[in-house]
Parts: structure tokens; C-alpha cells; sequence
């Protein structure tokens, strides 16, 4: 089964500095029908101006992606560490027993656009920790490279849940296959572009919702940039 989810029909969170799509429920964002997928419980697309950013707050429990699509990104945290994390670059953020940090615009000219992406955990109370590697558009064109998972000696960084986080950049014409295993689903998110999913058009910002499905096969029509999320769904 394939259910999309519209651009459209995202939550918005709208500031002078800040344009955030929630696919599932966020902050004052709240739909019971999109709250989580498998251990999938927050996909954001946010664009903050220059200059500006969130400001110090803390989580905890929670395994958090930052992928830096366009621009550049700073964080600072509690524990004194401070970095940036630039476009194609991939984050995680174990956030355990509590930390308190901010993210910033380091640019004062340009927007920056990423991804926020929240697992929960496979066990509360986790030490917190980051880890951040790059990824070259030439390792993700045309295939479903892995840049976050539970396979601590995989490309991607590693991640305290069974969930596999994917991205691709797909030239027009050009396909990529994803095979899920029992039991389990496939969330699949287009950052930019027009793709099929098994057939089904998706745009700019839609999503498909993808469960009991032996194959999953996306087909771009033009460019597109996507991420496919392969979660456990019990």
C-alpha cells in the first residue's frame, strides 16, 4: 500500500526567520493521522534566514539528523562543543539522558535549508553524543546511499534504532529499487523534484507512506533529491 502525503497538507510553522514543513505532529503542529511512522516521529523541512536560528533548548531520549541541503549550519551544545555542519553534510545527535543546544545561520548573506529528522531511541538514558560525516553528490547520484543506520562500520552515521536513513539525487530518466523486508516499511520524502514511487507521482515536498510492499521502485522525471526512511513497523 502506498499512502501519500501532499506538500500541501504538511504543518507550517511561518516566522520572519524561520519557513518549517512538519510532516508529522510537531510543537503546535498536531494531527493524530501523521503523528509517527514505525520510529520515524519527526521529519522537518526548514529554512532559516541568515543570521538566525533557534536558540538554546534541550531534548533528551531522542536519536536527532541534521542534513544540511543548502547552506551552512552552526550548533553549539552544553557539553562546550561548537561546529558547523555544511550542505551534504550528515549529523546525528544522541540526545540520551539531556542536552541543551542551539543551531544557527553561520552565513549573514545567505538561507540555509536542511532537514530535521527524529528517531526514538531503542533504549531511554543513552550517554549523548554527536557524530558528522560528508557526503559527495557524486556518491549519492543514482543510488539510495545509506548516511545514517544501526551498522556502526556503514558509510552512514550511526544511529541507537533499527532504522536506515537513505538519500538519493536522481538524474531525469534514471531509477533506484529499495526492497523492505518483512515486517518492516519504507517512508519516502522528495526534497526537490518529481519522482514516481511504484508508479505514483510525487513533487516537491510529498511524501509516500509505503507498507506491504515487496519492492519500491522511484523513477525521477526531472532531477529530483529525495530520502527514503526504511523503519521497522513493529
Amino acid at each position: 500500500m502506498i499512502d501519500i502525503r501532499p506538500a500541501a497538507e504538511r504543518g507550517l510553522t511561518k516566522l520572519p526567520w524561520l519557513t518549517s514543513y512538519h510532516s508529522f505532529a510537531f510543537n503546535d503542529y498536531y494531527d493524530p493521522a501523521h503523528e509517527s511512522f514505525g520510529m520515524l516521529r519527526v521529519l522537518n523541512d526548514d529554512t532559516v534566514a541568515p543570521g538566525q536560528g533557534f536558540g538554546t533548548h534541550s531534548h533528551r531520549d531522542m536519536e536527532i539528523v541534521t542534513y544540511v541541503l543548502d547552506g551552512v549550519l552552526e550548533h553549539r551544545d552544553s557539553t562546550g562543543g561548537r561546529g558547523v555542519i555544511e550542505s551534504g553534510e550528515v549529523q546525528r545527535m544522541t540526545a540520551g539522558t539531556g542536552v541543551a543546544h542551539s543551531e544557527q545561520n553561520a552565513s549573514a548573506t545567505a538561507p540555509v535549508h536542511f532537514l530535521q529528522v527524529w528517531f526514538l531511541p531503542n533504549r531511554r538514558g543513552l550517554t549523548p553524543g554527536y557524530e558528522q560525516k560528508r557526503f559527495a553528490l557524486e556518491q549519492r547520484r543514482n543510488v539510495l546511499l545509506p548516511v545514517a543506520s544501526p551498522a556502526k562500520d556503514g558509510p552512514g552515521v550511526f544511529l541507537n534504532q533499527d532504522v536506515t536513513m537513505y538519500t538519493s539525487r536522481l538524474v531525469a530518466g534514471r531509477e533506484v529499487t529499495h526492497a523492505p523486508a518483512p515486517g518492516r516499511g519504507a517512508y519516502v520524502f522528495v526534497v526537490e523534484g518529481a519522482a514516481r514511487v511504484n508508479g505514483v507521482k510525487l513533487g516537491t515536498g510529498d511524501a509516500a507512506k509505503i507498507t506491504g510492499e515487496s519492492q519500491v521502485t522511484i523513477s525521477a522525471d526531472r532531477d529530483t533529491e529525495l530520502v527514503l526512511f526504511d523503519v521497522r513497523l513493529a
